[in-house]
């Protein structure tokens, strides 16, 4: 049993089939009707939507058993958290998993895993979408599929699915089309992830938090989180990032008053060295939560990334660095609106833009600019702090009572 959980990791057409079918038998077991497994970005992150939803169940009602599903590789945030684990693919997670009531997730689950017919699983999804999603692209160029495969195994995956969160109406369309998705089973509430930025954002936690984090309190903070490009690969899931940017021009210009926090996304598989630029650049790849980056950061610079929706909760200043946009636009993904003439924030291609860019945003009042406001009227309206609340009155309170 345990040399076939093991070859799960790098399964074939055989172990899919023995796996699948293990996992269906153990469904018809009896059903632990308060079990809630959560999973956060492939069980490598204590973060996100099933975050905000477990902390949540767990401080109000300690009725329901609580575990998180992880990839052993990144245990060491959770037990230090001290937070109740099982190995994703082991010989626990096959009895555990398929007997749980409720499964919550923000990322697919591996498409030969069939969800039994008892369980609710709750797909908080993990982003509004600017990139193209799912059946809405084009071409798809990740390694290890084709479009055509791609679409159909995102698509199954989807009709496991009993909700589907949403921050805001624009999202629920996009879902609705590219997911291949029923609209009554989406849950428009907003983002429960969000709720943090609404109720935390308070001049005393900042403090704390920069404290916690080891970021000097008299230096302007400055939020650098990219995304990853769907052709640039060194394996199936696992993506490479090239730093674009001029570290050593940007520490000449803005070191006196600001540092940079680095945050990578999580499929980016390689580290950008910034050792020597100690006290500027602050590599926080592998900080859990990116919500506390957001709280304590007064800039924003991403590119395509669904990041800067989130940051709207804050209404503070975005760039977007799009060094490469014409390709990206173009060949990889392409975009839901107009992005260049109406994103919320200057577009730049160069270091020496983006340090103009900074230098505007640092004289400029963001609240008051018109673009923006708009941007959050439209993504952010729902995000009233009680995003959280929502969703788990409709998934598990107003379900118990049926």
């Amino acid at each position: 049993m345990s040399r076939l959980l093991k070859a799960v990791r790098k399964p074939g057409v055989i172990i899919k089939r023995v796996y699948h079918i293990l996992f269906n038998l153990v469904g018809l077991m009896p059903i632990k009707k308060n079990l809630i497994i959560f999973e956060s970005f492939l069980g490598k992150q204590y973060s996100d939507n099933p975050r905000a939803i477990y902390e949540y169940v767990r401080d109000h009602h300690p009725e329901y058993k609580l575990l998180w599903s992880i990839d052993k590789r990144y245990k060491q945030t959770f037990q230090e958290l001290n937070i109740p684990t099982i190995d994703r693919f082991s010989v626990q997670w096959l009895f555990v998993m398929p007997r749980a009531n409720y499964w919550v997730i923000n990322s697919r689950m591996p498409y030969w895993i069939r969800k039994p017919k008892h369980t609710v699983y709750l797909q908080t999804w993990h982003g509004t979408p600017l990139k193209k999603l799912a059946g809405d692209m084009e071409e798809v160029h990740m390694p290890g599929t084709t479009t055509e495969r791609y679409k159909e195994s995102f698509y199954k995956e989807a009709c496991n699915w009993d909700y589907l969160i949403s921050p805001n109406p624009y999202s629920t369309t996009i879902f609705e089309r590219a997911f291949k998705y029923d609209r009554s089973k989406i849950l428009e509430t907003g983002y429960p992830r969000n709720d943090f930025l609404i109720n935390c954002n308070t001049e005393d936690y900042i403090n704390k938090m920069k404290e916690t984090l080891g970021i000097p309190k008299d230096k302007k903070v400055i939020l650098y989180a990219p995304t990853w490009r769907d052709n640039e690969y060194y394996a199936i899931g696992k993506y490479k990032f090239t730093l674009n940017m001029d570290f050593d021009q940007l520490k000449r210009a803005l070191g006196e008053e600001y540092v940079i926090l680095l945050r990578l996304h999580y499929l980016i598989a390689n580290k950008v060295d910034v050792s020597k630029y100690k006290d500027f650049v602050f590599d926080f790849s592998g900080h859990d939560d990116i919500r506390e980056l957001y709280i304590i950061s007064d800039l924003l610079i991403t590119d395509y990334s669904s990041v800067f929706f989130d940051y709207l909760c804050l209404k503070r200043p975005i760039i977007f660095y799009t060094y490469d946009i014409d390709t990206y636009r173009d060949q990889l993904r392409g975009f839901y609106f107009d992005f260049e003439n109406d994103a919320p924030g200057p577009l730049v291609q160069t270091t020496d833009q983006l340090i103009e860019a900074i230098e505007q945003a640092s004289v400029t009042d963001a609240a008051s600019s018109e673009t923006l406001l708009r941007f959050h009227q439209k993504f952010c309206h729902l995000e009233k702090g009680v995003s959280t609340e929502r969703v788990v009155k409709s998934v598990f309170l107003e379900r118990a009572t049926k």
